[in-house]
């Protein structure tokens, strides 16, 4: 009986050793295209950034040196400040499956406040501009709480406040425009961002600069900070995010009221852009900055894109403003373009999309 049972486990152990010993696999092999799809779904701000290198390469060779210039491509940069500065905001909101139809409207109302409160109330420029952003906080705080505790879709609370901010700003400044040259005697740090330096051809405002650095600092606490772990989980899925420990009505809350600092932030540059405080301006930054963030690879869905590629996004678009206005296009081309650049962008990304279904 123990001589039958020994040969029997002989006999299992001489198949088990020459058995393979590969463990077992589920998992098909990618094809190229699958491989894209995947790369292009871990690096979001990838399909911008080539579309951004192949627009300038494009426009470099047939323009030449009109367009490839150190003054040409810093110029670009300049005209995209804004759009990139309430881009960010924009881009926050949207990560979080959110939009924000109010910023140009925060913009404008927060730097009118700044320049009347210097020079009509005559406060000094430091607290005029400290109370214009908290004027943004307090725009953004609104918002946030009608979409984080009240329960309002973001588009029908933003597309509201919209107007009522905006009603605010021509109220408030009887529609006057501060010119330029009241500010530069009696409140300059109001123009600080429209000041610029020189480097060889290269024209680089305190706005650009201001604009980068922002986009970096955002893109820095997204990607190694626990509250942007945060702001991608609640885009990605709020109710699995709150049942995780997020505090999520707080992160809405938090992303809100910081997209209107930022807001306030715009709204002083924009001062220094223009040179006056014009109550008019910037009617279509909430587009534009919608437009910045779609191009730049960021889901409208949430939770997934990158900051970096909204400002990929704007910069695409000011690329193409000046090499057509250089070529002497119809204006309208460029919206046409754009218009096309949008819907790819979002077929591209629901493409992208599929990868992690």
């Amino acid at each position: 009986m123990s001589t039958s049972g020994a040969s029997r486990s002989d006999d299992y152990e001489s198949v088990l050793s020459g058995s393979s010993k590969d463990v077992a696999s589920f998992e098909r092999k990618r094809s190229w295209l699958e491989n894209v799809q995947h790369l292009l779904h871990s690096h979001p701000s990838l399909v911008p950034l080539i579309v951004l290198a192949a627009s300038i390469i494009i426009f470099g060779l047939y323009l030449g040196s009109r367009f490839m210039s150190a003054f040409a491509l810093t110029l670009i940069l300049q005209q995209v400040a804004i759009v990139g500065i309430v881009g960010a905001a924009q881009s926050l909101v949207i990560l979080i499956a959110g939009i924000e139809l109010s910023v140009g409207a925060i913009m404008v109302l927060s730097s009118v406040v700044m320049g009347q409160m210097a020079m009509n109330v005559g406060l000094p420029a430091p607290v005029a501009i400290l109370i214009g952003f908290g004027v943004g906080a307090l725009c953004g705080t609104i918002n946030g709480f009608l979409v984080a505790w009240v329960k309002l879709p973001p588009f029908i609370v933003t597309l509201g406040t919209w107007q009522i901010f905006l009603a605010t700003n021509f109220l408030y400044s009887a529609n006057e425009t501060i010119r330029s040259q009241a500010i530069e005697q009696e409140a300059p740090l109001l123009q600080f961002f429209g000041e610029s330096i020189h480097l060889g051809g290269a024209v680089l405002t305190f706005g650009v600069i201001a604009m980068v650095l922002l986009v970096l600092g955002l893109a820095y606490a997204l990607n190694n900070t626990a509250w942007g772990r945060h702001v991608y989980a609640v885009g990605d899925d709020a109710d699995a995010a709150e049942l995780s420990g997020v505090q999520v009505k707080r992160t809405i809350l938090s992303v809100y009221i910081l997209a209107g600092v930022i807001c306030a932030f715009a709204g002083w540059v924009l001062i220094g852009r223009l040179g006056s405080v014009s109550p008019t301006s910037g009617q279509f930054t909430n587009i534009e900055s919608i437009t910045a963030v779609v191009i730049g690879g960021i889901s409208l869905f949430g939770g997934r894109g990158s900051i970096l590629g909204m400002l990929f996004g704007a910069l695409i678009v000011g690329v193409f403003n000046l090499g057509l206005r250089i070529v002497g296009t119809d204006p309208q081309w460029t919206y046409m373009l754009i218009g096309f650049l949008i819907i790819g962008a979002v077929a591209v990304d629901q493409w992208i999309r599929r990868a992690s279904a």
